[in-house]
């Protein structure tokens, strides 16, 4: 249908006319703002800018609007309008600090706080927001306990020049209560509902008190306590969604309320004008909830997403991580290139190289994967799982002098390593013993001793956290022990303590053993054989055992090289 355009222009100067008609005063805009719905108050302050354009505050909120939705570089240019309008505007220098402390840039941060407070008179506003810019962090990345004590000083400074402020309580509880500290930020919420007691938002901050201390019956009840204050106010349905899921995930017999959660994360967007803004918001829920078919509902909307202009670049974030996560790596690593390309580098996060170094390791692009997955623990120490992954990665190649390091590291950083890396470090180890010492290479390399002695450790270990004994254990030890006999011509059987546990393991056990374990029984008895015939003398052992050999294999070697030379 082909559309007139002479018609559209009309109509569409109408809607302007008939939407600036409407109360579009900064209170509202800020309301929209509290309110989670960014769409609209970006719409809201957009027309402030030109319908009052001297007011400098239109400028600042509309630039904060950006800000919190992850584009500084949109918020910048409209605080350094709002200074264009007014280069006494405390307010949008606030906001040019906020982009340089996310720019990690400490001195413009510092310069331009102080800007702003030496042009504050009796507006508490400025003090709050510098607050309020110490809670502003990238995606995945917690508030530092110097930014919250930095933001909790200069709001106590507020509450000297204003003590009647709500948004200054409810944004000194949310310090408070970045760092856990839930007593300060219970007293500061409560002191925003004496100052305000209809404050929606105050309401709604008690209830994530509750929410991080699993007190999850109470949040809903604060989170119901909002809603009917004002049953338009999403926060509390979002905060809801997400505290549903916090309960699913901590309470198998709560499994349900994650269904629960999806309902009231629907509603909140519903009230939050299903923008793109609202949208990616969803997506952050989702990614939270770590759940197979939460993913392959992220992909979808991130898909959906990548397809709309207005969209922010972030949204190859989500396609990156949740097609990863479906296995789709052929698109999930196209969308994280697009991402880590593109964006900016100061919004790049330690888990973008953590998915761009899983979904390379997955494409076949082990170095390039390994070689992120690094990238991702030296930003963030506390990704120590990648150590595990770079340890599996590099066993998998065969090179295995690295990859005993890697779990060697990894196990000394993690508490959870599980037994089986320690037995993969142990293994590593003895691997890269006998690729050197089964070299062909010219010149024949040393082979270097002190593996054997890294992989015993490891395997010692492992058996003394165990509560039985392990065969395979016993085995490994067996073989570099005889390793360590350098010298054949006189053996002292080093070995010969750990051949036979492993044989008294096995036998312990019962049953019939598999063909695996009888090839490995008929080495150990090979050894203990040549033991009695050639160290200890005793050839009625050694018979014994070359027997006990054959009967596991009876194609073993050397158990018919003996009978051969002892037929009588």
């Amino acid at each position: 249908m082909k559309i007139n355009t002479k018609v559209a222009a009309a109509v569409l100067g109408l809607v302007f006319i008939g939407t600036a008609a409407k109360a579009q005063s900064l209170d509202d805009a800020r309301k929209a703002i509290n309110a989670e719905q960014y769409q609209k108050a970006k719409s809201m302050l957009k027309n402030l800018t030109v319908t009052e354009a001297s007011k400098d505050e239109n400028y600042f909120y509309l630039g904060w609007v950006y800000l919190i939705q992850d584009e500084p570089d949109s918020a910048k240019l409209w605080f350094n309008k709002g200074i264009a309008v007014n280069p006494k505007s405390a307010l949008n220098f606030v906001g040019l600090g906020a982009v340089a402390r996310l720019d990690k840039d400490q001195n413009g941060m510092n310069t331009n706080f102080n800007t702003a407070v030496s042009f504050v008179k009796k507006d508490s506003k400025p003090y709050v927001y510098i607050g309020k810019s110490y809670l502003l962090s990238p995606p995945g990345t917690a508030i530092t306990p110097a930014d919250a004590n930095a933001g909790i000083a200069i709001l106590r400074k507020d509450s000297i020049l204003n003590p009647k402020d709500p948004e200054m309580f409810i944004t000194l509880g949310n310090l408070y209560l970045s760092q856990l500290r839930n007593t300060e930020a219970f007293s500061s919420f409560t002191s925003a509902l004496d100052v305000d007691p209809k404050s929606a938002a105050a309401k709604v901050a008690l209830g994530v008190i509750s929410k991080y201390a699993n007190n999850f019956d109470d949040a809903e009840t604060d989170f119901k306590a909002a809603i009917a204050l004002d049953p338009n106010f999403g926060p509390a349905y979002r905060e809801w969604a997400e505290t549903d899921l916090r309960w699913a995930l901590n309470d198998p017999k709560m499994a349900s309320k994650k269904a629960e959660g999806v309902d009231h994360y629907k509603k909140y967007l519903s009230l939050t004008d299903m923008s793109v803004e609202s949208q990616m918001r969803y997506a952050d829920f989702l990614i939270y909830a770590h759940d197979p078919a939460d993913y392959q509902i992220l992909q979808q909307v991130a898909t959906d997403l990548s397809k709309s202009a207005a969209s922010n670049l972030k949204v190859y974030r989500y396609l990156a991580y949740s097609a990863y996560e479906n296995k789709d790596y052929a698109n999930g690593l196209k969308a994280m290139n697009t991402w880590m390309t593109k964006a900016d580098p100061k919004r790049i996060i330690p888990e973008d190289y953590l998915y761009l170094g899983h979904l390379q390791i997955a494409s076949g692009q082990d170095s390039l994967g390994m070689m992120n997955l690094n990238k991702a623990y030296q930003l963030d120490s506390t990704q120590v799982d990648v150590l595990e992954e770079i340890a599996k990665s590099l066993y998998a190649k065969e090179k295995y002098k690295q990859a005993g390091d890697e779990y060697a590291l990894y196990i000394s950083k993690s508490p959870h390593a599980p037994l089986t890396d320690l037995f993969n470090e142990g293994r590593s180890y003895y691997f890269e013993y006998q690729n050197q010492y089964f070299s062909k290479a010219t010149p024949k390399p040393v082979p270097d001793s002190t593996l054997l002695t890294k992989a015993d450790t490891a395997f010692s270990r492992i058996q003394q956290k165990v509560t039985k004994p392990v065969a395979d254990i016993a085995l490994y030890r067996a073989r570099l022990n005889d390793y360590k006999e350098t010298d054949r011509n006189n053996i002292k059987g080093l070995a010969k303590p750990f051949y036979d546990d492993f044989i008294k393991t096995v036998l312990a056990k019962g049953g019939t053993p598999d063909d695996r374990t009888k090839k490995n029984l008929a080495e150990a008895y090979d050894y203990l054989g040549r033991y009695y015939e050639l160290v200890a003398k005793d050839e009625t052992q050694a018979s014994q055992n070359y027997a006990n050999a054959l009967a596991n294999d009876p194609t073993d070697k050397q158990a018919l090289d003996y009978q051969s030379r002892h037929k009588k």
